[in-house]
C-alpha cells in the first residue's frame, strides 16, 4: 500500500496570505505531494515573539483561509508539544502519530540557508526529504544539495505577513493579499 504524502509547512501564520496559499498550490499541483498541512507554530525558536497573536488567533485564520481547500489543511499539532517548536521533535511525533504518511518538510531557501543552525539538523536530512522554496535573494544551487534535498519550481508572490501587518496599521486596502473569507478579521485582529 503506498504511504500519503504529506508536506509540513511550518510557520507563525501570523498572519496567512496568498503567497502561503499559492505556495502550498505549487507543491500540489506538481504532484510532490497528496496533501499539505501548515503546521501553526505556537513559539518559534528561531523567531522573535514580538507582535506575534496568540496561537489560536492565527490558527483560526489559517483554518477559515482554507476551508475551501481540498488538499491543504491548517493544524495545530504543534500546540500540544513542548516548546520551543524544536522541527525535529515535531517530525518524530508525526510519524509517531501517523505512521502510513511520509512526510516532507517544505521550507523557503532562507530558511535552508541557516538550516545548519536548526536543532537536529542532520538527523531531518538522513530521514525526511526536503522540499526547498525559491526566496527573493537566496540562491540555492541544486546541484549542491544533499540527497533527499531539492529545490522547487514556486514562484513567489510580492507579499509577506509583516506586509500584511504594516498595511493594516497604515489602513492600507489588504484585499489582494489575503483571502477574501478573512480580510475583516486580518484587520480586526491585527489593528488592535
Amino acid at each position: 500500500m503506498l504511504r500519503k504524502r504529506v508536506a509540513l509547512f511550518g510557520g507563525s501564520f501570523n498572519p496567512i496570505h496568498n503567497g502561503h496559499i499559492a505556495l502550498a498550490h505549487a507543491v500540489l499541483e506538481q504532484n510532490l505531494v497528496d496533501d499539505v498541512w501548515l503546521l501553526v507554530s505556537p513559539q518559534n525558536p528561531l523567531k522573535e515573539q514580538l507582535g506575534l497573536k496568540p496561537e489560536y488567533c492565527r490558527l483560526n485564520l489559517a483554518r477559515k483561509a482554507l476551508q475551501n481547500e481540498k488538499h491543504i489543511l491548517a493544524s495545530d499539532f504543534e500546540f500540544d508539544l513542548p516548546r520551543p517548536s524544536y522541527t525535529w521533535n515535531t517530525l518524530q511525533a508525526l510519524s509517531l502519530a501517523y505512521p502510513r504518511t511520509e512526510f516532507l518538510l517544505l521550507i523557503g531557501a532562507d530558511n535552508w540557508t541557516c538550516f545548519d543552525h536548526w536543532a537536529n539538523y542532520k538527523l531531518i536530512i538522513q530521514n525526511y526529504r526536503l522540499l526547498i522554496y525559491p526566496r527573493p535573494g537566496y540562491d540555492i544551487k541544486a546541484d549542491s544539495l544533499p540527497v533527499g534535498v531539492s529545490v522547487i519550481n514556486a514562484t513567489m508572490l510580492p507579499v509577506s505577513s509583516t506586509m500584511i501587518r504594516d498595511f493594516v496599521a497604515n489602513k492600507t486596502d489588504i484585499s489582494p493579499l489575503v483571502p477574501a473569507e478573512i480580510v475583516d478579521d486580518v484587520v480586526n485582529l491585527y489593528s488592535k
